[in-house]
């Protein structure tokens, strides 16, 4: 998936989620199905999942590739990083991120924060997507709390998926 694609797909996924939030009624904010996270929740795990991307592409790309190394291999397709997240996902059932571990129900007054922090953070990410090289796009990775290293390219799209795997169950369930 080429840079600009990528960039639509972040937009596409955020702005569904937007739009939902907006949408959604104010009082189901700090509800949700028993056991599971609250609407507040799942967009306030999002932000504290696209946050540790935005900071380290904001590092200089030596750092980032003496921090992390170097991708040892070709850079999979959307479908496949889905399917692979999917399979993992799977796997760690009741795992939770280490950003959204002891998360607070976030109270309604930090709806419209939470949402414009999501916006801010969405434009960053494809702001840097965009200045990004190809090169630097496929050959600088990043860890992923489930799924390792992976390749900067994969880790974007991946975001964009996160967001759209967020926003159907909130979709379905809330």
């Amino acid at each position: 998936m080429d840079k600009e694609a990528i960039v639509n797909l972040l937009e596409e996924k955020h702005q569904t989620l937007l739009l939902w939030l907006k949408n959604h009624d104010d009082k189901l904010w700090q509800s949700g199905p028993t056991g599971k996270w609250t609407t507040g929740q799942h967009a306030l795990h999002l932000l504290q999942s696209i946050i540790p991307v935005n900071n380290a592409l904001s590092l200089p790309k030596f750092i980032i590739r003496f921090k992390f190394g170097k991708a040892n291999r070709e850079v999979r397709d959307y479908d496949s990083v889905v399917k692979r997240y999917l399979e993992k996902l799977k796997e760690a059932e009741g795992m939770v991120s280490p950003y959204s571990k002891g998360m607070k129900v976030p109270p309604l007054s930090d709806k419209e924060y939470i949402m414009n922090r999501l916006q801010v953070e969405n434009k960053k990410l494809q702001y840097k997507t965009r200045k990004l090289s190809d090169k630097q796009l496929d050959e600088l990775v990043l860890p992923h709390p489930l799924m390792g290293k992976m390749p900067v390219r994969e880790i974007i799209m991946w975001t964009a998926y996160h967001t759209d795997h967020h926003t159907k169950q909130l979709m379905e369930h809330y």
